[in-house]
C-alpha cells in the first residue's frame, strides 16, 4: 500500500502540462485534507497489515462462512491461498436498470473459478428509483437510501471472509452508497460493474414536450402514460444523462470500471464478457498477489478532482454536488462547492446529451463515448492521468481506448481518432461552451448550485418578485389556477435534508417550463433537489443553510430575488435590518407513513448539502 510520503511526492510531480487551475484546486484540497486523509490511510493500513482476514478467523467462524459452499470452494477457502471475492448487488426485478444484474453472480462465480478464485454473494443492498417515487411520499427516503446502501455494503463485507469485492449497481443513490460503503473497507480492491443502458425509445425531447402538454391540460393521462411507456420500455438504465448515467461516467473516470464498459447495453455478449473480465481483473489485484491495489489508495484527491472534471465536461447531474463531497469524506478528503466552481471555469462542455441536447447515452456511446471524452480531457491537461485504476496497466491511459468483442469472444481495445458525431461529442479545442455546466451561487441568504448547460443564455439571469411555497404541490395548484402567469421566482422551501430528507422536485419543471415558453421570466430557488434531468429553467438548488436553519425561511411573497449564474449571484433584495426583524416561517409537520418515520435519526444527524448531506459523514473524519 502506498504511504503518504509517496502520495505527496506524486502530487508534487504532477504533469507540468496540466491545467494550472486543476493543479491548484487539487493541491488546495490536498492541503485542506492532510489530517483527515492521513487518519483514513492509517485506518486502512491497519486493516490491510493483518493480511487476508479469513486466515485470522477461528475455525468455527470460518466453517460458518463456507458451510453452504460445495466441496471445491470449501477446500479453496480452507487453504487461505486463493482469493475469495465478495459480490454485493443492488439487484431487483422491478427496476429496469437493476433487473439485468440477476445473471451477473453466476457469470462472476464461473470466471472466478477459471482463475483459481472463489466468489460468494455477500449481500444485497436496496435500490429505489427516483423515477417511480418522483413527486410521491417515498421520495423523502431517496437521499437517505444512499446512507442505508453504504451501511448495507459494510454489513455485507463485515464477515472478514473476503480478499476483494465486486459491486453491482447503477442508479442515483446506489453507486454513491456502494462506493461510500466500500471505502470503509478501503484495504480491499474493488471493481464496479453496471448493467448498461436500455435501447433508445421515445426521444427525450418528445417526452418533455408531452409532459408539458399534460401539465397545460392539453392531453390526458392515457396519452401521457403511452409516451412515458415508450420512453422507459426495456431493461437497462434510463437513457438521458441524469444521475444514473452520470454515475457511470464518474466511475469510469475514477478507474473503477473496466475501461470502455459503462454504456455497453445489457443482454449482449460484450456485456457478459465485461462481467467475466472484471472478475478476473479484481482477483488479480488482491494482497495474495504481487499487484495489490486497495481502493482507499486509488480514491485520493486527484481522483476526486477527475470525477468533478468529468461531471463538468458532460453537463452531468446536480446530485453529484452532494454525492462527490460525501464520497470524498468517506476517503478523508474535504471538497466544497468552491472547488466545483473553479474547475467549472476551465473545463469545457464537450457533450450534448439530454437534457442539454437531444441525444441520449446510446447516441453518445456510438459517437465515441467516454473513451473519446477521457482522451480529450487527458490531452487537454484537465485530468490527472497517473491515478490508480483497475485497468491492467493502471492509470487512465487505458481508458482512452474503445472496447469491442472480437469474433472469437475476446475483448479488443482500439484508439478513437475522432468523434463520430460532433453534434453530440466535441474535441476539447472546439467545445459546445468554454466552461462546465455547474456553477456556485452565493448571496445574502446562502449558497446554492445551478446547472446552466441546458439553460439558454438569455434566460439565465432572472430578477423578479418571489412567490413562496412550502410544498411543491402548492406551486402546481397555483399554476393550475392560473395564478402564475407573470415574471416570478418560485421559492420552494423546507425541502432540505433536515426538514424532510431533501426530495427531488423535478415535477416542478413541467409547469415552470410552460410558463417560460409563454415568455415569462421564471426561476426556481429551493433547498431541495432536482434530478439529473433538470434542464431549461434556471434553478438555484441545494440552498444551504436550508430553510429550517437559515434565512430562506424569512423570504416573503413579493421580495425581489436576483439569480445571476454568470456572476455567481443569488441575492435577496431586502435590507438586512428588515430581514432580521422577520420571524422565520415554520414548516408543516411532515407526514408519517411510507417508512419515513424510521428515518428521524437520519434527519437529526444529517450534515448540510455542501458537506454531502450525509447522516454519518462526520464520523468518517473522527
Amino acid at each position: 500500500m502506498q504511504d503518504r510520503s509517496k502520495e505527496e511526492k506524486k502530487n508534487q510531480t504532477m504533469n507540468p502540462q496540466m491545467n494550472p487551475v486543476v493543479v491548484a484546486v487539487t493541491e488546495r484540497i490536498r492541503r485542506r485534507s492532510l489530517g483527515t486523509r492521513e487518519a483514513y490511510l492509517a485506518k486502512i493500513r491497519r486493516a490491510g497489515a493483518k493480511g487476508p482476514r479469513r486466515g485470522q478467523l477461528a475455525c468455527s467462524n470460518l466453517a460458518h462462512g463456507f458451510a453452504a459452499c460445495d466441496l471445491h470452494d470449501k477446500q479453496a477457502l480452507s487453504s487461505g491461498s486463493q482469493a475469495n471475492l465478495a459480490i454485493v448487488s443492488a439487484y431487483n426485478d422491478m427496476l429496469s436498470a437493476h433487473q439485468p444484474l440477476e445473471q451477473f453472480p453466476a457469470w462472476i462465480k464461473e470466471a472466478a473459478r477459471e482463475v483459481g478464485a472463489v466468489a460468494q454473494f455477500a449481500g444485497g443492498v436496496p435500490a429505489m428509483c427516483d423515477g417511480v417515487t418522483q413527486g410521491e411520499l417515498g421520495m423523502e427516503l431517496s437521499l437517505f437510501s444512499r446512507d442505508v446502501i453504504a451501511m448495507s455494503t459494510a454489513i455485507a463485507l463485515s464477515h472478514d471472509m473476503f480478499d476483494a469485492a465486486i459491486c453491482l449497481g447503477v442508479c442515483d443513490k446506489i453507486v454513491p452508497g456502494l462506493l461510500i460503503g466500500a471505502l470503509s473497507f478501503g484495504h480491499l480492491p474493488f471493481v464496479f460493474i453496471p448493467a448498461g443502458p436500455m435501447p433508445s425509445g421515445l426521444s427525450n425531447k418528445e417526452k418533455a414536450l408531452i409532459r408539458q402538454r399534460y401539465a397545460a391540460g392539453e392531453i390526458g393521462r392515457d396519452e401521457l402514460l403511452a409516451a412515458e411507456s415508450a420512453a422507459y420500455h426495456d431493461a437497462g438504465t434510463c437513457t438521458f444523462f441524469g444521475t444514473a448515467n452520470s454515475n457511470q461516467m464518474f466511475m469510469e473516470v475514477l478507474g473503477l470500471h473496466l475501461p470502455g464498459s459503462s454504456f455497453v447495453p445489457p443482454g449482449t455478449d460484450l456485456r457478459r464478457e465485461i462481467v467475466r473480465q472484471s472478475t478476473r481483473t479484481v482477483a488479480s489485484l488482491t494482497a495474495l498477489g504481487d499487484d495489490y491495489r486497495p481502493l482507499g489508495d486509488m480514491i485520493d484527491e486527484r481522483a476526486i478532482v477527475n470525477a468533478i472534471v468529468g461531471l463538468h465536461a458532460t453537463g452531468g447531474s446536480t446530485n453529484h454536488t452532494l454525492h462527490l463531497p460525501a464520497i470524498a469524506r468517506a476517503a478523508g478528503i474535504l471538497v466544497d462547492w468552491q472547488d466545483f466552481d473553479e474547475l467549472s471555469e476551465v473545463v469545457p462542455l464537450l457533450t450534448r446529451i439530454y437534457p442539454n441536447g437531444t441525444a441520449d447515452v446510446n447516441h453518445f456511446h456510438r459517437a465515441g463515448g467516454l473513451s473519446y471524452l477521457i482522451a480529450q480531457l487527458l490531452d487537454a491537461g484537465l485530468l490527472h492521468g497517473d491515478v490508480g485504476s483497475v485497468a491492467e496497466a493502471g492509470g487512465l491511459a487505458p481508458y482512452r481506448r474503445e472496447l469491442s468483442l472480437s469474433e472469437d469472444g475476446e475483448l479488443v481495445y482500439t484508439e478513437i481518432e475522432a468523434s463520430r458525431d460532433e453534434d453530440i461529442l466535441r474535441p476539447a479545442d472546439r467545445p459546445f461552451q468554454a466552461h462546465g455546466g455547474l456553477r456556485l451561487l452565493q448571496g445574502n441568504f446562502g449558497r446554492a448550485v445551478i446547472k446552466v448547460s441546458a439553460v439558454k443564455p438569455d434566460r439565465r439571469r432572472v430578477e423578479a418578485p418571489a412567490v413562496v411555497f412550502d410544498r411543491q404541490e402548492d406551486l402546481t395548484a397555483a399554476f393550475q389556477r392560473g395564478e402564475l402567469d407573470k415574471d416570478f421566482v418560485a421559492v420552494v422551501r423546507f425541502q432540505g435534508p433536515t426538514a424532510n430528507g431533501m426530495p427531488e422536485l423535478h415535477k416542478l419543471m413541467s409547469p415552470l417550463g410552460v410558463l417560460q415558453d409563454k415568455g415569462f421570466k421564471v426561476a426556481l430557488v429551493t433547498d431541495g433537489r432536482l434530478s439529473g434531468a433538470s434542464g431549461k429553467v434556471p434553478s438555484a438548488i441545494h440552498v444551504t443553510p436550508e430553510a429550517l436553519h437559515g434565512p430562506l425561511a424569512q423570504i416573503r411573497d413579493g421580495d425581489v430575488i436576483l439569480l445571476d449564474p454568470d456572476q455567481g449571484i443569488l441575492e435577496l433584495k431586502v435590507e438586512a435590518e428588515e430581514l432580521n426583524r422577520r420571524e422565520p416561517a415554520e414548516p408543516d409537520a411532515s407526514d408519517i407513513g411510507m417508512g419515513r418515520e424510521l428515518f428521524g435519526s437520519f434527519r437529526s444527524a444529517v450534515l448540510g448539502a455542501e458537506q454531502g448531506a450525509s447522516s454519518f459523514a462526520a464520523h468518517h473524519l473522527e
